[in-house]
């Protein structure tokens, strides 16, 4: 289903990554199902560019919304659609997915602006050495949102018990 076709209130954003832990897409379908709103699942494709940029206006459409096609590509999406058709098998939750591209904080607002959706869903960065390098270098999706954004920014945090958690 494309997001031009929801019929209803505007969709909810939720930010989608391969390996991304399941309570982000659990909380957003939940809360999609509350709001009786749809879903726009959005995985940004960091590999990607925006091949025109303006700063007194806005980026290309199509740049925003790459027909980038190839095998990486298609099998994060396959992933992605899997994982989100499990988790809304049973709430009939309308959704689709969209492949972005650029840096995901921006792309995620951007999107959201575009659709003017209500809110966007977002989990916090995952544990380890390499995703706390990451962070250092490219800054935490959810904390530019939080400070960028004029719409709600939902941050789902990784849930474990205190007695599991062994990182830090």
């Amino acid at each position: 289903m494309d997001a031009e076709h929801f019929s209803g209130p505007p969709p909810l954003i939720v930010g989608m990554v391969p390996g991304q832990h399941p309570e982000v897409l659990r909380t957003a379908v939940n809360l999609a199902q509350k709001l009786s709103a749809p879903l726009l699942c959005a995985y940004v494709d960091e590999a990607s560019y925006l091949v025109e940029w303006d700063p007194a206006r806005s980026a290309h459409r199509l740049s925003l919304h790459p027909d980038r096609d190839d095998d990486d590509i298609r099998s994060v999406t396959a992933e992605l659609k899997s994982a989100i058709t499990s988790a809304v098998q049973n709430g009939g939750t309308a959704w689709t997915l969209r492949t972005l591209a650029g840096d995901p904080a921006r792309a995620l607002g951007r999107l959201a602006s575009e659709v003017n959706a209500p809110m966007i869903i977002v989990g916090t960065p995952e544990r380890g050495f390499g995703h706390r390098l990451t962070e250092f270098l490219n800054g935490s999706v959810a904390a530019w949102l939080t400070h960028h954004q004029s719409r709600p920014v939902l941050v789902v945090p990784f849930r474990m018990a205190a007695h599991q958690d062994t990182a830090e």
